[in-house]
């Protein structure tokens, strides 16, 4: 997947000092990389809506209704808040390592503070923490760049993406426009 600056410099730390807020850093063979900030605060952003829809009670599910694209533009029913628990778990778990998805487990999942996960996995805190920025990162990296159907952007999961169709024109012309000549877009007149 190829990252833009568009993309990366909302979510980057502005304090960041591998990146200085851009969001994107050199990497080798001059190729711009995203920083690890840029993941970390993916991973939150996920996080967040994960801990919104698994607190959310179940007799407040809502159902939603779809459009699949396709010539036959069959429409589905789904949970989509039950669905984004599940696929955040899931994929979670596929990723990461045994170890990784204990910590994983007990301090996301578990809701564990750091010292009960330090005395529980016999770990110090320093080496807890960078093992959860790893998980961020790592994690972080996989639910945005997840195919077909990526976690992140949050918008595009539970709404989905309208894609313009390609014979269709971006904008219409009025009659009479030629393509050379300026467009007019309608003005209105404040009240």
């Amino acid at each position: 997947m190829e990252w833009t600056r568009s993309e990366t410099l909302a979510l980057a730390q502005q304090s960041c000092t591998l990146c200085h807020g851009l969001g994107l850093r050199q990497g080798r063979s001059e190729v711009s990389t995203p920083c690890p900030c840029v993941f970390r605060a993916i991973f939150r952003a996920c996080y967040k809506r994960f801990q919104e829809c698994a607190n959310k009670e179940r007799r407040i599910s809502q159902i939603s209704l779809e459009a699949n694209p396709g010539q036959q533009r069959k429409c589905v029913f789904g949970l989509k808040d039950e669905e984004y628990t599940a696929d955040f778990c899931l994929v979670s778990r596929r990723v990461l390592s045994p170890g990784d998805y204990r910590i994983f487990k007990f301090h996301f999942l578990l809701g564990a503070d750091w010292k009960l996960c330090c005395r529980r996995l016999n770990m110090d805190r320093g080496s807890f923490y960078h093992a959860v920025y790893r998980i961020q990162e790592k994690l972080g990296r996989i639910y945005r760049e997840l195919r077909p159907y990526a976690l992140f952007p949050l918008d595009e999961y539970f709404h989905g993406t309208r894609h313009p169709d390609e014979d269709a024109p971006l904008f219409r012309l009025e009659k009479g426009t030629q393509l050379g000549r300026r467009l007019r877009f309608p003005v209105r007149k404040a009240a």
